[in-house]
C-alpha cells in the first residue's frame, strides 16, 4: 500500500489561516498528523515606538473577531504602566462591554461555526454544512441565534459606538458613562438572549447525549487548565488572579497576571509560527494546560450566579467531579459561559454605581511597565508592555488565548486523524472531523500569530520518502 500524505488546506470556519498535513505509512495508518498555523504578521514588533495611550485603539486590529478583548487588556495594561486605578463605574462598565464580547463571540462560534457539524451532522454535504444550510434547515433556531449576537454587539456599540472596533477603554478608565435609556435598552433584550442561550445549552447536552460514542473518542486527553478566577475560585472573565490546576484538578498555582513570566514559558517547533506555552516546574510537554471555556470551566470551583451555577452542576456530573477532558465538550462550556455572561449583564446594570459620570481617573504614577489580562472568548489574553518615561512603547509581548491551546490543537488534531482515518480511502466528513477538532477550541489564529489574511485548510498526502502523492483542498 502507497504511503501518503494528506493536506487539508484552509481550515475552514475558524478565524485565521491554518493547514493540517496527516502523514500515513505504508499500511495505511496515520503516523501523525500537524496542525500548521502559516500565517505572521508581527504585531508585537510594529507596536514599538506607539505610545501607551495609543495601545487600545491598536492592538484591536490584530482582529476583528475578538477586538473588544484586546481593548480592554491593552487598556489594563496601559493602567499599570500609567499607575492609575481606574474608578469603580468604569470597571463595571469595562466588564460590561466585556460580557457583550462573550455573549456574541460565544453565541457566533455556537450556533454559526459549529453548529453546522452538530445540527446538520459532521458528514453532510459541505454545500449545505453552513449558515445557509442551517437557515434551510430551522430558520426559526437561525434567527434566534443571529439575535443573540446581536444583543452582545448592541452592547458593544452602546458602550464603545462600534460593534468592531469600539473606543471607549482608555489607561485610567473609559470615555463615555451610561445612559439611563442605555440600561433600559440593554435590559430589555435580556429574556430572549437568555432563552437562546439556554436553548444553546439543551442542543449540546441533547447532541452529546445521541454522540456519546464521538464524545468519548474524539481528542480526550489530559491537560492542566488555566483561567481567571475569583478570590473563592469561582468562574471570573475580567479581572482576578490567574488559576493552574493539574490534569487531577488539584491547585497547583494561583498568581497576580504580573507574574506570569515566573509561571509559563514557551516553547518553539519549526513547523508552525505559533509557539507553545507550558507551566515551567513541569517543563515541555507535561506542563502543557488548555485554556477557553473548557479550561475555564475546569480550573474553578463555582459560578456565582444562579442559572449558570445550576449548568455548573452537570459539568461536574460529567466525569464525577473531574476535569473534563473531551474536548467535544469545549462547546457545552462555551454555552454555560454565555449563561454566566448574561447574568452578569443584569448584575452590573442593576449596580447603582453604572450611571455614574466617575469614569476616568487622570491622576498618574508612571511605572514604565504593565501587565493587563482578561479572559477573552477563546481563553486567558495577556498584554505586556514596557515604556520609557515620555509614554514611548520599547517592548510589547503578547500571549493570546489561542497560543495557550496550542499543544491541545496539535493534541486533538493528531488524535482525531489516528482515530478516524482508518486507510487511504478519507472521505471529506473524515477530513471535517479532523478541522473539528481545532473549530471546537475556536481559534484565533491572527491573534495568536498576530497576523493578517484569509484563513485556508489543505491536507497532504507523502510517502516514506517524502514525496507528495496527493493534496487535498479546500477553499483556495
Amino acid at each position: 500500500m502507497v504511503a501518503q500524505k494528506i493536506t487539508i488546506e484552509p481550515v475552514t470556519r475558524i478565524e485565521g489561516h491554518a493547514k493540517i498535513t496527516v502523514r500515513m505509512n505504508d499500511l495505511g495508518k496515520v503516523d501523525h498528523a500537524y496542525l500548521h498555523v502559516n500565517e505572521f504578521r508581527g504585531f508585537e514588533k510594529f507596536c514599538e515606538g506607539r505610545q501607551v495611550f495609543e495601545m487600545p485603539n491598536i492592538t484591536p486590529r490584530i482582529c476583528g473577531i475578538c477586538p473588544v478583548s484586546h481593548h480592554l487588556a491593552s487598556a489594563k495594561a496601559g493602567d499599570a504602566v500609567y499607575g492609575v486605578t481606574p474608578p469603580r463605574p468604569a470597571v463595571l462598565l469595562r466588564d460590561l462591554m466585556h460580557m457583550g464580547q462573550i455573549i456574541q463571540s460565544h453565541g457566533m462560534h455556537f450556533f454559526e461555526l459549529a453548529g453546522p457539524d452538530l445540527l446538520l451532522g459532521f458528514d453532510a454535504d459541505p454545500a449545505i454544512r453552513n449558515v445557509v444550510g442551517l437557515i434551510q434547515a430551522n430558520a426559526g433556531l437561525t434567527v434566534k441565534a443571529v439575535n443573540l449576537r446581536k444583543f452582545g454587539q448592541e452592547i458593544i456599540h452602546t458602550l464603545g459606538g462600534s460593534r468592531i472596533h469600539p473606543t471607549f477603554a482608555l489607561p485610567g478608565g473609559v470615555n463615555k458613562a451610561l445612559l439611563a435609556s442605555e440600561r433600559e435598552s440593554i435590559l430589555a433584550g435580556m429574556d430572549e438572549a437568555m432563552a437562546t442561550a439556554r436553548l444553546g445549552v439543551q442542543i449540546m447536552k441533547d447532541w452529546a447525549s445521541r454522540n456519546m460514542e464521538d464524545i468519548n473518542k474524539f481528542a480526550v486527553f489530559k491537560t492542566g487548565y488555566f483561567g481567571l478566577v475569583t478570590p473563592e475560585n469561582g468562574l471570573e472573565l475580567s479581572n482576578g488572579n490567574i488559576r493552574l490546576v493539574g490534569s487531577d484538578g488539584q491547585h497547583l498555582e494561583n498568581f497576580p497576571a504580573s507574574n506570569y513570566l515566573d509561571i509559563i514559558a514557551e516553547h518553539v517547533e519549526p513547523w508552525t509560527y505559533l509557539k507553545f506555552p507550558y507551566y515551567k516546574k513541569m517543563g515541555y510537554p507535561n506542563g502543557v494546560y488548555r485554556v477557553g471555556p473548557l479550561g475555564r470551566l475546569n480550573a474553578i470551583d463555582k459560578i456565582d450566579t444562579p442559572i449558570a451555577a445550576e449548568e455548573f452542576k452537570f459539568w461536574k456530573s460529567i466525569n464525577n467531579g473531574k476535569p473534563v477532558e473531551n474536548t467535544l465538550y469545549y462547546h457545552l462550556a462555551r454555552m454555560i459561559e454565555a449563561v454566566f455572561a448574561i447574568e452578569r449583564v443584569g448584575i452590573l446594570l442593576q449596580d447603582p454605581d453604572i450611571l455614574s459620570n466617575d469614569v476616568l481617573n487622570t491622576k498618574h504614577d508612571f511605572k514604565g511597565e504593565g501587565v493587563g489580562v482578561i479572559e477573552a472568548p477563546r481563553g486567558t489574553l495577556l498584554h505586556h508592555y514596557f515604556a520609557r518615561e515620555n509614554g514611548t512603547i520599547e517592548r510589547v509581548n503578547l500571549i493570546v488565548s489561542t497560543g495557550h491551546n496550542n499543544w491541545a490543537m496539535c493534541e486533538a488534531v493528531d488524535s482525531v486523524a489516528k482515530t478516524y482515518i482508518t486507510g487511504p480511502d478519507v472521505k471529506e466528513g473524515i477530513l471535517n472531523r479532523v478541522e473539528a477538532a481545532v473549530r471546537a477550541h475556536d481559534p484565533c489564529l491572527s491573534c495568536s500569530t498576530h497576523a493578517i489574511g484569509q484563513m485556508p485548510i489543505v491536507l497532504d498526502v507523502i510517502d516514506p520518502e517524502g514525496n507528495l502523492i496527493k493534496t487535498l483542498s479546500r477553499g483556495l
